[in-house]
């Protein structure tokens, strides 16, 4: 078989030819995986062959060893693990020498492929001699440029790959070492300095110790700066690029060096290249996360003034802010027409914000006179840089220091909707949306929205809604933090009333307009529509939200006669669709919270079918939303939903089964919840399917891990729907139960994401217990003895762990008094020889008041089952 020929044949512009190629490589691979492979790295180390057909073997190699897909990566590299190790250092023979290549996409390539064979044998203590035939490239005398550029790539790759514990010191060092030479200026070749510098980015977090060295480090940075002004464009930006990343990982160790980084960040800010300037941004915007972080982190703690906060920003504050605003005067044209643009003036008003959060008050008086000469000059840059300032710094500052000014402008703000220049006017809206969102505040002592001002207000937003979309989209923005002002004052939402038929009907316009071409101006009018619907007076607007539930059932309707000829055009009514269940569910749960329950028991059947046709459209995307709506009905519709089941079953049935799409799992589940609490014990007949798929769930290692705390829950639901008929799952879910609880005390504590997981766990393992206890309580209680000792040797545990957060805490104290309710004088002993309950109850009481209520509910239980 002439591999050459049949890679060359995979990429012919005559199709049939491609497809027999394909065919062949598939069945060479299936057949003879191990020559397959070896066949791939001849072919790429072979100078004599075509590119074409090296840099295709290249990219299967490639993928022949990774995967995005975790499952697949996993099967990858066991095929690799278990390949003839003589076969295996073939091939990692040819990869090297390929790296001496003359053709660039030969050396390229090999550099990646040796990098993901690394990620797979460093980890296992194999391959490693790899880092010192690579460095042995990079010494040896009269070393070809092309050989060093391709070495210090493979370098840079295998430190991108693995973990920082894989590598000696020693080794480390010889890295840094070889990538620092190579950014040296007396390596003549550009490709080599622009390798090191992207090397030497990817082994950054391998040199924690070289860092806390001070003459190291002194030389590190020294090179870096160096390499900043290099006359190369694209070495600059990739020094800058460093520069970020050592801002970030190493903030501890940069106070000697930032007079220098400032003047270099500056120079690139004023006059460099964007791609260059846009990096020297970014290493301010690095450096305000790293406060903001630290602040937070100290808040409220003596160490407010730790020495670990050098405060860079705010000493560098009116140098730094001068040159921000700068940048907002260099816009790009019709920039506002693209959402994914991002160039100098965006990302200088990005980091103005994130100064404003930084160092709060201080940068007030520093940009006012900026917005305030800018605002009414004739052109149209200056108008929108103020209006971008002023935005920009309304995050951080406090409200005393912002309000009067906000109270100021307003108008001016108003009058600005109707600048002539497109961009003015979408900064406009958008800075009204941030005054809203972080200012308007009803309830305060100086609103921002008066009796006075809302009308003025609600006629420019209501014009402005017709304007251009990208406008458009910043003023439903602007309405809908508006109405989310209003969320937690129901009784001072009365205010919107008389504006509410006219808001619905404009965002209904705006989100019917032929013109949206793109669909983020829909999505924005909807999710101002539902917030308005969330915020309104119920009792005054019924009538309304009943017209509005009748028209966007129709237009829900309407999305099944779409025609639909791609997958672009499925895609759409799937949006559509997933856009219009959200505004039904957000109406099904204000009318269902009211008197005004009737309407929704006169239009359930109607809704149930409606959704019921948007899942036969089975899309997943729609699922979700369709999903939360039918949550929302049977919530609303109680034991009447059951008629309903039947026909609905399969859909949940399907949903419970979408192992790829865990979020549609993970909302299918909790929809069976809300229809336990909705059936009762008429979900009953349903029961045996509901649990084979959630004792399926739970044994489905593929099954993304997040899902499975909910599906604990409900077994919780079921158990209190179903009552004592849960006695037939017992032999099923209990096991689960403690294996989850077993798997619990072997939880890495040092993983911040395993410690939140491990407590959503807990709490789903707790809140299950609950259920099943309350459920199974009364003629068959003693069926819950044989799992007494396990529940309390496990709250015991859950209790002397400190990571538990309150949450769990209430969940156990709920479940210490739900066994002592259910079991009675049958705990007594239980709870005899298990005191640790005294001293978790006694801990409660110096909680929050929900915690202490069921504290003292589940000690009352005790105290009942220990004298009876």
């Amino acid at each position: 078989m002439n591999i050459t020929q049949i890679l060359l044949s995979a990429q012919s512009a005559d199709g049939n030819l491609r497809v027999v190629a394909e065919g062949n490589l598939k069945q060479f691979q299936e057949q003879n995986l191990p020559n397959f492979l070896l066949s791939l790295s001849v072919e790429l180390s072979d100078n004599e062959k075509p590119p074409e057909s090296r840099r295709l073997a290249g990219i299967i190699l490639k993928n022949s060893l990774d995967a995005k897909d975790s499952a697949k990566k996993e099967l990858l590299i066991q095929q690799w693990v278990s390949l003839d190790p003589s076969i295996k250092q073939k091939i990692k023979e040819s990869l090297l020498i390929t790296l001496g290549s003359s053709v660039h996409d030969a050396r390229h390539t090999s550099s990646q492929v040796i990098a993901k064979v690394a990620s797979i044998e460093i980890p296992r203590r194999e391959w490693q001699e790899l880092i010192a035939k690579l460095l042995g490239n990079m010494t040896q005398q009269g070393a070809p440029a092309p050989l060093k550029q391709a070495t210090l790539e493979a370098l840079g790759y295998v430190c991108e790959e693995i973990s920082p514990e894989h590598l000696e010191q020693d080794q480390v060092n010889a890295v840094l070492t070889a990538v620092v030479q190579g950014m040296n200026q007396t390596e003549l070749s550009p490709e080599v300095r622009l390798a090191a510098v992207k090397a030497l980015y990817n082994a950054l977090d391998f040199a924690e110790s070289n860092f806390a060295n001070e003459m190291e480090r002194n030389y590190i940075m020294k090179v870096i700066c160096d390499t900043a002004v290099s006359k190369e464009v694209e070495i600059r930006q990739a020094a800058f690029e460093c520069l970020v990343a050592i801002a970030s990982t190493y903030y501890v160790h940069l106070d000697p060096y930032m007079q220098t980084i400032f003047n270099l960040t500056a120079n690139a800010v004023k006059g460099d290249e964007e791609a260059v300037a846009l990096q020297a941004i970014e290493f301010w915007s690095t450096i305000c996360d790293e406060e903001i972080e630290l602040q937070e982190e100290y808040e409220g703690s003596d160490d407010a003034n730790s020495t670990v906060n050098y405060r860079f920003i705010e000493k560098a504050l009116p140098s730094l802010v001068p040159m921000l605003l700068e940048t907002l005067l260099k816009q790009e044209e019709d920039q506002d027409q693209d959402d994914n643009v991002w160039n100098i003036s965006m990302s200088g008003g990005t980091c103005l914000g994130l100064i404003a959060r930084t160092v709060g008050d201080a940068i007030v008086p520093l940009v006012m006179p900026f917005v305030e000469g800018n605002i009414t000059k004739p052109d149209w840059h200056c108008r929108e840089a103020a209006t971008f300032a002023f935005g920009s710094i309304l995050e951080g500052p406090s409200v005393e220091k912002l309000a009067p000014l906000v109270q100021a402008g307003l108008d001016f703000l108003l009058n600005t909707t109707k600048d002539p220049n497109s961009q003015v006017r979408d900064t406009t809206a958008w800075t009204l949306g941030r005054v809203f969102e972080l200012l308007h505040s009803p309830a305060s002592a100086n609103p921002i929205i008066t009796s006075a001002n809302l009308t003025r207000i609600m006629t420019v937003l209501l014009e402005s809604s017709k304007d251009v979309p990208n406008v458009a989209e910043k003023v439903c923005g602007a309405i809908y933090f508006l109405a989310q002002g209003y969320e937690d004052a129901e009784s001072i939402s009365s205010v919107l009333t008389p504006f509410l038929p006219n808001l619905i009907a404009a965002l209904l316009s705006a989100a019917d307009r032929a013109d949206t071409t793109h669909f983020r101006l829909r999505a924005s009018a909807y999710e101002a529509l539902n917030e308005i619907v969330r915020v309104s007076n119920i009792s005054e607007t019924s009538g309304i939200i009943g017209q509005l539930l009748q028209e966007i059932m129709r237009r829900l309707n309407l999305t099944f006669d779409l025609h639909i000829l791609s997958s672009g055009d499925k895609e759409k009514q799937s949006d559509l669709q997933a856009l219009l269940c959200g505004v039904l569910q957000v109406i099904i749960q204000k009318l269902s919270s009211s008197d005004a329950k009737s309407i929704i028991a006169q239009t359930a059947d109607q809704l149930m079918f409606l959704f019921l046709r948007v899942f036969a459209c089975h899309s997943s995307t729609v699922h979700e939303e369709a999903m939360l709506a039918i949550g929302a009905l049977a919530y609303a519709t109680g034991t009447d939903f059951v008629k309903y089941m039947p026909e609905f079953f399969k859909y949940l049935e399907a949903g419970l089964q979408n192992y790829e799409e865990y979020q549609v799992c993970s909302i299918s589940v909790g929809v069976v919840g809300d229809i336990c609490r909705a059936l009762e014990d008429k979900i009953l007949p349903f029961c045996d399917g509901i649990m084979t798929v959630l004792l399926k769930d739970l044994s489905n290692s593929m099954l993304n891990r997040s899902v499975k705390p909910p599906i604990f829950s409900c077994f919780g639901d079921i158990a209190l729907a179903i009552g004592d008929n849960f006695e037939k799952y017992l032999p099923y879910a209990m096991p689960m139960l403690q294996g989850a609880a077993e798997l619990l005390a072997v939880l890495d504590h040092t993983d911040e994401d395993m410690v939140d997981y491990g407590n959503q766990l807990r709490r789903g393992i707790f809140e299950a217990y609950s259920g099943i206890l309350q459920g199974i309580k009364g003629a068959k209680a003693q069926l819950m003895i044989p799992y007494a000792s396990h529940l309390l040797q496990f709250t015991e545990a859950v209790y002397k762990d400190r990571s538990r957060d309150e949450s769990v805490t209430k969940a156990a104290v709920a479940v210490l008094g739900d066994l002592a309710d259910t079991l009675g004088s049958s705990s007594k002993d239980l709870f005899k020889s298990n005191l640790f309950h005294v001293e978790f109850l006694r801990e409660c009481h110096d909680l929050d008041d929900e915690v202490r209520d069921t504290a003292s509910w589940a000690q009352g239980m005790i105290n009942q089952a220990l004298v009876s």
